[in-house]
């Protein structure tokens, strides 16, 4: 810890800085003619204004990390009868989608797909400055050997502004399935290929959440992905056909939202900044609960909204749970400064925040394990799954796509299968169980105790534990100088 003085020197001009942002964020969604993103009528509908709007009657899954996902992706692709639509950040042509005696390899199912039906991919064309990964030619390889002797047809997409990129991930089968998610198909940076059970294998886990999505919103991913199609291949698609809303179990309205930055596409001239509005209006109607995976937490816009509700809880028993990375692969400043900003603001009377992460974990051997998750849960009756961060990266300027619902009975149920796999529960014992009592008397003593077992030397003995000095404001200055760089 630096000296007292030098540490408020610290946190007034890293304030100082942050506020600047915000100014500067705001004057830019008001000059774009988007006021109502950070501003939404009060007690208003909890889904974001403008196209598209919420759609009905569709069916939405939940898919829990990647032995889960990965292989539900493969299925829908094997059954694609007329095209297969991607987007993503990046993708590794030798990704195994299955894994085992007989594996399924993407490169080569779209391949295979591509000799009967039309399969067309969007990847970002990877960073001009080669100080991060992946670069331009990185990317124009791993092109290369995706499309090589194969019908493919695979663009890569610069149209980024400068530090940012091309992060959405989606699929569409048909336009009758879509995947929308934080999934990416490659290993790079780490393996996306993890079981809920995250055991120890002597290199970085992965844990992460994506959707499977059928009914009238699959036209609004398709959608986007014609836009963008258009735009960097110069190709108009056929729009796509707009199921009814489906019987049975497609019982959950669902909402696509996106971020675009203005001026990076014709179609989208003032940018698209939705997935904020999202955000936004979900945290300012908490009332007892919100519940947070993400890969990083340093939008001052988001944290001065969970700030309020620290400050002024909407209820006595209000809780507030992030789950984060241990080491996230950048900006680590920047999201422990704002988790410090909210101890901060927790400080007085009981604590509503806790903040945590998980690990790898077989006996006593533990390996890190990397949180790539991108989920809200708001009193169990608001959800977004997407690839959006919690940070303006994500919010403002990269190109992203979420869902959102407000199906309570999914929401609750997705709630329970994380902290069932979190908690090391089994489902009985999550299921209808209060979630602030479980956060009370489940993550916060579980978390705490590990905390303490690693400060003291001791083996591991639980996957979940508190994240470590989120009280201090240390380096507090160099999360704002990073954001004021990359979002300003």
């Amino acid at each position: 810890m630096p000296p007292a003085p030098v540490a408020r020197a610290d946190a007034l001009l890293g304030a100082a800085i942050e506020s600047t942002i915000k100014i500067k964020h705001r004057r830019r969604l008001r000059r774009l003619g988007h006021r109502g993103v950070l501003d939404p009528p009060p007690a208003s509908s909890l889904f974001a204004t403008g196209d598209p709007p919420p759609r009905d009657g569709c069916r939405l899954e939940v898919l829990v990390d990647g032995a889960t996902a990965l292989p539900a992706i493969a299925e829908a692709l094997r059954g694609a009868r007329s095209h297969v639509h991607l987007t993503g950040w990046h993708l590794a042509a030798h990704f195994e989608l299955v894994r085992g005696e007989h594996p399924t390899v993407i490169g080569a199912l779209l391949a295979e797909l591509a000799e009967r039906i039309d399969v067309r991919v969007i990847v970002w064309a990877g960073a001009p400055v080669p100080v991060f990964h992946p670069t331009r030619k990185e990317v124009e390889a791993g092109v290369d050997t995706l499309v090589r002797g194969t019908r493919i047809q695979c663009r890569r997409d610069p149209r980024e502004h400068p530090v940012h990129c091309h992060h959405e991930k989606t699929i569409v089968v048909d336009d009758e399935v879509a995947f929308v998610g934080g999934i990416d198909l490659t290993d790079l940076a780490g393996d996306r290929f993890d079981t809920s059970d995250h055991e120890a294998r002597r290199r970085l886990g992965w844990h992460d959440v994506g959707t499977r999505l059928e009914g009238p919103a699959v036209a609004d991913v398709a959608g986007h992905f014609a836009m963008r199609w258009r735009e960097v291949a110069g190709e108009t698609l056929p729009p796509a056909v707009r199921p009814a809303p489906l019987e049975g179990d497609g019982t959950s309205t669902v909402q696509v939202v996106r971020t675009v930055a203005e001026d990076m596409y014709d179609a989208v001239p003032t940018g698209d900044f939705r997935i904020m509005e999202s955000y936004v209006r979900a945290i300012r109607s908490a009332q007892r609960f919100i519940y947070f995976e993400n890969q990083f937490l340093w939008s001052p816009e988001i944290v001065a909204l969970l700030v309020d509700k620290l400050e002024r809880p909407p209820s006595p028993g209000f809780r507030l749970v992030v789950l984060l990375p241990a080491n996230a692969n950048n900006g680590q400043d920047d999201t422990r400064g704002q988790l410090a900003v909210l101890a901060d603001a927790d400080a007085a009377g009981n604590p509503h925040l806790l903040a945590a992460t998980i690990r790898s974990l077989s006996g006593r051997r533990d390996d890190p394990l990397y949180v790539h998750a991108k989920v809200g849960i708001v009193d169990d009756r608001w959800m977004t799954v997407g690839s959006a961060n919690l940070n303006s990266h994500s919010l403002l300027n990269d190109t992203e796509m979420n869902v959102v619902t407000d199906d309570a009975v999914l929401a609750r149920a997705t709630r329970e299968r994380l902290w069932s796999e979190h908690l090391q529960l089994p489902a009985a014992a999550i299921a209808g169980a209060d979630p602030v009592e479980l956060i009370d008397r489940r993550w916060r003593p579980t978390a705490m105790e590990q905390l303490r077992r690693r400060e003291a030397g001791q083996p591991p003995s639980h996957r979940l534990i508190a994240l470590p000095g989120v009280s201090k404001r240390s380096r507090r200055l160099l999360g704002p100088v990073q954001g004021l760089f990359d979002d300003g």
